[in-house]
C-alpha cells in the first residue's frame, strides 16, 4: 500500500519480511507477495508501483526491488522461483557486474550508477538463497 487504507501496491512492501516486520510465510504476506508478482513484476523486472506519478517518460523497473523480490521468494520457500528471479536480475548487470538504479524494458540501465542499494539487495538475496540451497545448511534454531 502506498498510503494507509490505500489499494495501490508498492514494491517497498517487499522489505517487510526482510526486516522481520512480518513472517515470510504468513498467509496474508504470501498473498501480498503473489499480488506483487502478478501486478508489479514482468519477466524478471519488478516495478516499484504502477500509478500515474505525472513524471515524464515510460515507467522503469527499480533494480533493488528485483532482488528484494527474489529474497522474499526464497524466504517463502519458493526456491526455484527465487533462483530464476535472481538469475534474471543478475542479467541486468553491466560487463563489470555493476547495477544501475533502474532498468527499462529493453534492459537499458538508467538512473544513478552504480547503485549501492541494489548491490546490497543482490548480495543479500544471493547469500540467503545459497544458504537455503546448501543441503548442509541448518538454521541455528533447528536441532
Amino acid at each position: 500500500m502506498q498510503e494507509r487504507g490505500g489499494r495501490e501496491l508498492d514494491a517497498a512492501l517487499l522489505m517487510m519480511p526482510l526486516v522481520r516486520f512480518v513472517s515470510s510465510t504468513d498467509p496474508v504476506w504470501l498473498q501480498t507477495l503473489d499480488a506483487i508478482g502478478e501486478q508489479l513484476s514482468d519477466d524478471g523486472l519488478v516495478y516499484r508501483y504502477r500509478i500515474d506519478d505525472a513524471l515524464e517518460g515510460d515507467e522503469v523497473a527499480f533494480t533493488t526491488c528485483i532482488f528484494w523480490f527474489a529474497e522474499c521468494l526464497a524466504r517463502a520457500g519458493r526456491l526455484d522461483e527465487a533462483r530464476m528471479q535472481l538469475a534474471k536480475g543478475a542479467a541486468y548487470a553491466n560487463h563489470l557486474g555493476l547495477f544501475a538504479e533502474e532498468v527499462d524494458v529493453r534492459g537499458l540501465s538508467l538512473g544513478n550508477f552504480p547503485q549501492a542499494l541494489t548491490h546490497l539487495a543482490f548480495i543479500s538475496a544471493a547469500h540467503f538463497l545459497d544458504r537455503r540451497l546448501d543441503p548442509a545448511y541448518r538454521p541455528s534454531w533447528q536441532p
